[in-house]
């Protein structure tokens, strides 16, 4: 991310990401509110995610290894991802799988060896078996798990048509030989498990559930979530536009009340001074600190019955317990800002109606982190961020210099982006006023670097060029006029 980032820019920038890599975990956290008093009871869930493999599809996705042991430190499971992962499609491959259901014309797109091994014995094994059979005759595959049992029952289905299958648990399948017309019978009857209806709602998966909380129209609270809803958008509605506000107005379709609480604690924090932390863990050991000190009652948050590890143990980076964090600094945030506008004076219990008052002038504004805007407004126009004054420095004397020198040469003495101007211009930006002073007094007499405050109509390649344009049209202008001489009357 770079200062110089228009959100436009860090969107493309971003869409890159997103399409390269996967979900591996995502945290779901909903509360109920009890009625006789406020008391939020919480029920937090983690769900492992993984590409659905089923039919054409074989995703590929990169592994960051800086991201494999951050997450390894934090006690990943990642054995559950491979193996238990739910699956998951957006509305394209949604889709593409409907049409190839409705023709039968399954394939199995898995390169992997061993799962073409898995099918080639079943296919082996049925086809030696049925010539000889007996019609009504059955017949038990044995170790067939997972999209592997599907495959095998939807490619012999296909290839033949006097035979009816039928997962019998423990990793086995019967396969039994029967009439075409009584396999007409059985198809898409109740004891049909290869109903087409039951391969998209597997297929779907974690899908099913985005589109419950579609419908549902409740508030989607995050923290620092911009990724978060570019991953939900591309992962499980449809395949992220090239359009940044096209992008927008999808999420704002979707989900018309969104919070950041990242947004929501800056505010907090200026409001109530309180030391600058960035993690969501952090941000809820301070909350949790002051609402203990101050005396205004605090939101009690419970979780529920079936969810009370998160409250035994913390689990930092878990999905299901980072959400459970972010419900809370909402409620707790909400509750500060709701003291401040009433001057400490609050109710023992207010509503979260009240909060969602409160919290007003920071729905649908997303944190945007180190960019030309502070926050992205899904419902409106983006908010543009107040850095201090960019400074430009003409080199001199040192040829051929690029961005990356130069920002070796300043990263040395305080924190700046940097970004080409010219061919011996560069631009500076920093979001620290300290650091624009101290290079304008340490770089004042420098001798192969001038830094200046850049000035649009001094400093911008665009309107020098047509300053000078300008310039050769007034003094061609000027000659032709002294050439010409004045008129004869």
């Amino acid at each position: 991310p770079s200062l110089f980032d228009s959100p436009v820019e860090r969107y493309l920038k971003a869409r890159q990401s997103v399409q390269r890599f996967t979900l591996v975990q995502l945290g779901k956290c909903c509360s109920d509110t009890e009625s006789d008093f406020q008391r939020y009871v919480v029920h937090s869930y983690n769900f492992f995610l993984f590409p659905s493999t089923l039919g054409i599809r074989d995703a590929e996705f990169t592994l960051s290894a800086s991201s494999i042991q951050f997450l390894s430190h934090y006690g990943f499971d990642y054995n559950k991802f491979l193996k238990d992962g739910i699956p998951y499609m957006n509305e394209v491959q949604e889709k593409t799988l409907r049409q190839h259901l409705l023709e039968d014309s399954w394939k199995v797109c898995s390169t992997n060896n061993a799962d073409r091994d898995v099918l080639k014995k079943a296919i082996d094994e049925v086809t030696s078996w049925i010539a000889a059979a007996a019609e009504e005759e059955t017949m038990i595959l044995q170790d067939l798990s997972g999209y592997h049992m599907l495959d095998v029952q939807l490619v012999l289905r296909q290839a033949l048509q006097n035979v009816w299958t039928k997962p019998l648990g423990d990793k086995k399948l019967m396969v039994k030989k029967v009439s075409p017309e009584h396999r007409q019978l059985l198809e898409n009857s109740s004891y049909d498990h290869c109903q087409k209806k039951l391969i998209l709602l597997a297929a779907r998966g974690f899908t099913n559930l985005f589109q419950i909380l579609v419908k549902a129209k409740k508030p989607l609270v995050g923290h620092n979530m911009f990724l978060d809803l570019m991953h939900l958008h591309d992962k499980f509605y449809r395949p992220l536009p090239e359009s940044y506000e096209e992008f927008k107005r999808n999420i704002h379709n979707l989900f018309p009340v969104i919070i950041d609480t990242k947004t929501v604690t800056k505010s907090v924090q200026k409001k109530y001074l309180f030391p600058r932390v960035s993690s969501l863990s952090e941000v809820y050991a301070v909350l949790c600190s002051i609402l203990n000190r101050k005396g205004p009652p605090c939101p009690v948050i419970a979780l529920a019955s079936g969810c009370s590890r998160y409250a035994e143990k913390k689990s930092p980076h878990e999905a299901g317990y980072d959400a459970f964090l972010c419900g809370s600094v909402l409620l707790m945030s909400a509750h500060l800002l709701l003291c401040r506008s009433t001057d400490d004076a609050v109710e023992a219990d207010p509503s979260f109606s009240q909060y969602l008052t409160v919290l007003a002038e920071h729905v649908n504004k997303v944190n945007f982190i180190r960019g030309g805007v502070s926050s992205i407004n899904f419902s409106g126009e983006d908010a543009p961020c107040r850095h201090p004054p960019a400074l430009v420095v003409h080199v001199r004397g040192w040829p051929e210099l690029s961005e990356t020198e130069i920002y070796r040469e300043f990263n040395g003495h305080c924190s700046f982006d940097v970004r080409r101007l010219s061919k011996n211009q560069f631009l500076l930006l920093s979001n620290k006023y300290k650091h624009v002073r101290l290079v304008l007094r340490d770089y004042r007499h420098h001798p192969h670097l001038h830094v200046s405050v850049y000035r649009h109509w001094r400093h911008s390649p665009s309107v020098n060029c047509l300053l000078q344009i300008s310039g050769v049209v007034a003094l061609w202008s000027l000659l032709a006029f002294a050439l010409g001489g004045a008129p004869s009357c």
